[in-house]
């Protein structure tokens, strides 16, 4: 039995079928392939953080909401096709994103060493062939690499900016995950960075409130 089936063996149906209606409900049409990867990526989170405390979400179906679907929720968003995602932690957004769009290119960034082992560790027991992990500063990545940049609750809009904004292309933007109570952070942004748009996310079977703002220079804006 190959590493893979091991770990999909190891989760419930109740769970299979969670992550199945989720991504309906979200509009998302996985094939087999790509829904044994988000699940082999549950199963190993969950092995792994019982031993490495990569997330305090301990619960599986918890996992299956803050952290599958929560990621899956900002798919109709994300056109890469370079995709940087800031401040990566396990993976997430970035790991979900390019299992559902293997036509992305995505680097993960962090600078936590065990969180890096995961992703690669993910990467290659999953067979994920568009993903780069990359312990290292975000600040060493060339000027103009990538079209997009995401963040998911990675620090504050300004510092998000700030840290990343030679990053994207000319034509480039920023997303940003946030919870609820961001609006006070666009006061922070710089006077050459605009809001281009603001959505609204229901993630399935988490009440918590969650918002996904996209950002670009404000010329392109105009």
């Amino acid at each position: 039995m190959s590493g893979l089936n091991i770990l999909l063996h190891s989760l419930t149906d109740d769970v299979k079928e969670q992550l199945d209606k989720g991504l309906a409900k979200l509009g998302l049409v996985a094939t087999a392939e790509q829904l044994n990867q988000l699940l082999g990526l549950l199963a190993l989170l969950h092995k792994w953080n019982r031993a490495y405390n990569l997330t305090a979400v301990r619960d599986i179906r918890d996992m299956v909401s803050r952290h599958l679907l929560d990621s899956a929720s900002v798919s109709p968003f994300v056109s890469g096709p370079r995709l940087l995602d800031v401040g990566s932690g396990p993976g997430f957004p970035g790991l979900v994103l390019a299992i559902l769009n293997p036509d992305l290119a995505v680097t993960l960034v962090d600078s936590n060493g065990k969180k890096v082992r995961f992703q690669r560790q993910a990467v290659m027991e999953l067979g994920i062939n568009n993903v780069t992990p990359v312990q290292t500063r975000v600040e060493t990545f060339a000027a103009g690499t990538f079209d997009q940049v995401i963040s998911r609750a990675f620090a504050s809009l300004g510092d998000f900016i700030g840290l990343t904004r030679a990053l994207p292309t000319s034509e480039g933007q920023w997303l940003a995950m946030k919870g609820p109570g961001v609006e006070h952070e666009l006061d922070t942004l710089p006077d050459d960075i605009a809001l281009q748009a603001h959505h609204l996310l229901q993630v399935p079977y988490d009440a918590a409130q969650r918002q996904l703002l996209i950002l670009t220079r404000k010329e392109l804006c105009k």
